[in-house]
């Protein structure tokens, strides 16, 4: 090995007069050339679509090159070896921020850097920029204002400039965020992540060529991104490995053996893989465009040389010579890059067509929509139409869709329950969970879990426990009447009063959670019409750019929901004010456990002939029984469903109706018959009792010291006392139950849904459109021609004009290139 270290020092001397005539008599036949002439062509056509596409926001598979490696690999001193001057790109630290793309043209007539950025967000360039900081303070000053609008650490929007300069290649290289271990001070801890996944996905579009440089002194094995690279290029095939500060390296080997094996990285990279190895100056000091490009040119020169003297043996110059300098590099990416813009050609000419063809047709929409602002007839057509589809829409979901997919657009109860704000059932305790709790459901499969949730809650609600005093004031009060109703009408009318204060909480939360049901079907109805439109020829005009139409369609729609939930609440409430009336025969129905004219107890695992929702779909109900049978009345044996007689026949016995004129023997008259006539068993106003309440034997008040007084409180008595506030607390519970029953089975059931899903199918289109058509022509236009609306579509308009004429323009360029290939 050499004792010199010659090949680490920065050179000084001044190139001779026969170099720089060989460099001009190179650059002017390179400029006569016709095959550079027309790769000259080619460059230049994918930059300015390149540019577009940036402005854009265009999708084109337009060959790149991306560099990537972690930070202080040598990146950012790459690429100015590339540009052919210093501009202090690593004192910006941009690479931490924001990518770079740098298109760098060949132009023999600029004997200085000219450099020009993009602006935001156009397809424009801004004025040229010849001084170095003047481009550094550029590049700073973009990111930071970025990054504080986005209030951010990095940002994946990149910077776009072109440098325009006599020693620079026709070659565009896109400069990414340096991979880093550990966020800096002040940045937040999430910045490597972001920037890794940033460059991942700048990286991953297979028309993207992969550059990626690591440090020569970091061996392959311990490569901290070399298996980032391999996720996103497993093969490389598409990536350009590059071993940088290759000068480090050199005076660790010794003889051919140690440097051919580390110049072929076998066992670690593949066998097609071939990497470059670069060193470049290490003086940072302030030297001249000529200085440094000559510095650059020495150190490949020492390189080159200590390899060949400074090494036992030498290197496999035949294999590995070609692999090895910054001029190599710069060489292959030249020419890689223009084979790859070559090959693309063709593709990118048949695409660039497709993109001018939707263009203008979306300047063909635009001109009809402009068109239609002052055209009220055409606009009140498109728009009953559109509102006629959403509509329909509604109506098929609410009978049943799959369209589009429940699993994104339906809602479980938990979700339902949530989102709509009401958490709980008033004054139920338990957790309802009906079948299918679990399972995303919409429309009308939503609705109907939603009822026979709410018969879940009905009916785990018990009537209360009654305070002694409480039944004392009604009983006493009855029994001051006269008559034998006593008992009867007291248990009655607390039973009434419980299902007034239970039951009207429970009908007023199941308005609200089915008007929640309808009103979240309007976004699916939305979707839906968007989807068949999609799939199949356009059966309404698209409606999109009209903001103050869709809000106002919006509303009307919330407010027909609104207003069914008010009227079914009215309607709920009037049949719980019906069925708790006094004048209601519904506590002395009989037959409450016979199945008679009640039917039996509603059982959820079997359909009732309401057409409750109860089949059990959800994986939780296939395996095992329903955890939650709490919830839900226990189903009546045989013998409770069968009334004791003659073969089982089913007895209805309707009560008789008092008259004032003849009072009934029900209370004092069986007090006084048993009182009597001891002996008696069973018949006659005792067998009323039984079948008038509903009840077991019911202990007969007996009267107190031969009077007329009951024994009801704190009397020597306690023990009979207590026995008669238990029947009658007992015979409550009973109505309460037959209140229930009635007012769930007979009448909710079905007056939720005629009020609420039948004018959704009938009244809607009707609705809707009496809303938002029914008005003058100045009041409807509001809808379409808001303030400044006009401006905004011209704004649009102009946009894609601008858009079409570059696409345009760049559509000619191409198919000029492609008749040259």
């Amino acid at each position: 090995m050499a004792n010199s270290n010659s090949y680490l020092t920065t050179p000084t001397k001044t190139p001779s007069s026969r170099r720089n005539n060989q460099s001009q008599s190179k650059m002017q036949s390179h400029t006569q050339d016709p095959a550079t002439s027309e790769s000259r062509s080619r460059f230049e056509a994918y930059n300015r679509l390149q540019a577009a596409a940036v402005a854009f926001g265009e999708k084109l598979p337009i060959p790149e090159i991306v560099a990537i490696g972690g930070q202080s690999d040598g990146k950012s001193s790459l690429l100015e070896a590339l540009l052919g001057f210093r501009f202090n790109v690593r004192e910006v630290e941009m690479g931490t921020r924001r990518p770079l793309i740098l298109q760098m043209v060949h132009d023999v007539s600029a004997l200085e850097p000219r450099c020009r950025f993009q602006d935001e967000d156009s397809e424009e360039y801004g004025s040229p920029i010849v001084s170095a900081t003047a481009v550094a303070d550029v590049i700073r000053s973009r990111t930071e204002a970025l990054l504080r609008k986005t209030k951010t650490a990095v940002s994946p929007k990149p910077i776009v400039m072109r440098a325009e300069y006599a020693h620079s290649p026709n070659l565009t290289i896109i400069d990414t965020p340096g991979f880093v271990l550990k966020a800096k001070k002040g940045e937040p801890e999430t910045t490597p992540d972001e920037i890794l996944s940033m460059v991942k996905s700048l990286a991953s579009p297979p028309h993207r060529i992969l550059l990626f440089l690591q440090q020569s002194s970091v061996e392959w094995c311990s490569s901290l991104w070399l298996d980032a690279v391999r996720e996103i290029d497993s093969s490389f095939r598409r990536t350009i490995v590059v071993v940088s500060k290759f000068d480090n390296r050199l005076k660790e080997f010794n003889d051919r053996v140690e440097v051919d094996r580390y110049l072929s990285a076998s066992g670690y990279l593949g066998e097609n893989t071939r990497p470059y190895f670069v060193a470049l100056p290490k003086d940072r000091s302030t030297v001249s465009n000529e200085d440094f490009r000559r510095q650059i040119s020495q150190v490949d020169s020492e390189v080159i040389r200590h390899l060949r003297e400074g090494v036992k043996g030498g290197f496999d110059e035949e294999k590995f010579c070609s692999q090895i300098g910054f001029g190599s590099l710069r060489d292959f990416l030249e020419s890689e890059l223009q084979k790859r813009y070559k090959d693309a050609a063709p593709a990118t000419l048949a695409l660039l067509e497709n993109r001018c063809s939707e263009i203008t047709d979306d300047m063909l929409r635009m001109d009809m929509k402009i068109q239609a602002t002052s055209d009220v007839a055409h606009l009140r057509k498109a728009a009953m139409l559109y509102m006629a589809s959403i509509s329909n829409h509604v109506g098929a979901l609410i009978d049943g869709a799959a369209n589009p997919a429940p699993e994104q657009w339906g809602k479980t109860t938990e979700e339902e329950r949530g989102e709509s704000g009401i958490g709980t059932w008033p004054g139920v305790c338990l957790d309802i969970k009906p079948p299918n709790a679990v399972l995303r459901l919409y429309g009308g499969a939503a609705f109907e879990r939603v009822i026979h949730e709410f018969r879940c809650a009905a009916y785990s609600i018990e009537c209360p426990p009654v305070s002694r005093e409480k039944v004392a004031n009604i009983l006493l009060a009855h029994a001051g009447r006269g008559g034998g109703r006593g008992v009867t009408e007291a248990s009655a009318e607390i039973a009434r009063t419980a299902a007034r204060s239970w039951l009207a909480p429970l009908l007023d939360t199941a308005c609200d959670r089915l008007a929640f049901v309808l009103g979240s079907l309007f976004e699916i109805a939305l979707e839906r019409n968007l989807n068949q439109n999609s799939d199949y020829e356009k059966k309404t005009e698209n409606m999109d750019g009209y903001v103050g139409f869709h809000a106002a369609l919006r509303n009307c729609y919330s407010r027909f929901v609104k207003n069914l939930a008010k009227q079914c609440k009215q309607l709920v409430r009037h049949h719980l004010d019906s069925v708790t009336s006094p004048y209601s025969m519904a506590c002395y129905e009989m037959d409450y456990h016979q199945g008679g004219a009640f039917g039996s107890y509603y059982k959820p695992n079997q359909a009732s002939s309401s057409g409750s929702f109860c089949f059990e779909l959800s994986d939780t109900g296939r395996d095992e029984p329903m955890k939650d049978q709490e919830n839900i009345p226990p189903e009546k044996s045989k013998a409770q469903e069968t009334t004791p007689g003659k073969g089982g026949e089913t007895h209805i016995t309707v009560p008789e109706t008092p008259s004032p004129d003849q009072p009934c023997e029900i209370g004092y008259g069986l007090v006084k018959k048993e009182i009597g006539n001891g002996h008696h068993d069973g018949g006659g106003a005792r067998k009323r009792v039984a079948r008038m309440g509903g009840s077991r034997n019911i202990e007969p008040l007996r009267l107190q010291n031969g009077g007329g007084g009951l024994l009801f409180g704190n009397t020597d008595n306690g023990m009979k006392s207590s026995s008669a506030y238990n029947e009658i607390c007992s015979s409550a519970a009973q109505h309460f139950a037959r209140i229930r029953e009635v007012l769930v089975e007979r009448s909710v059931t079905s007056t939720l849904n005629s009020g609420f899903l039948t004018p959704c199918r009938d009244r809607l289109v009707i609705a809707l459109g009496v809303d938002l058509f029914a008005v003058n022509d100045e009041k409807f236009m509001d809808m379409f021609v808001a303030p400044g609306a006009i401006d905004v579509l011209q704004n649009e308009r102009q946009q894609l004009q601008k858009r079409q004429k570059i696409l345009q323009s760049c559509l000619t360029e191409f198919k000029t290139v492609s008749r040259s290939l």
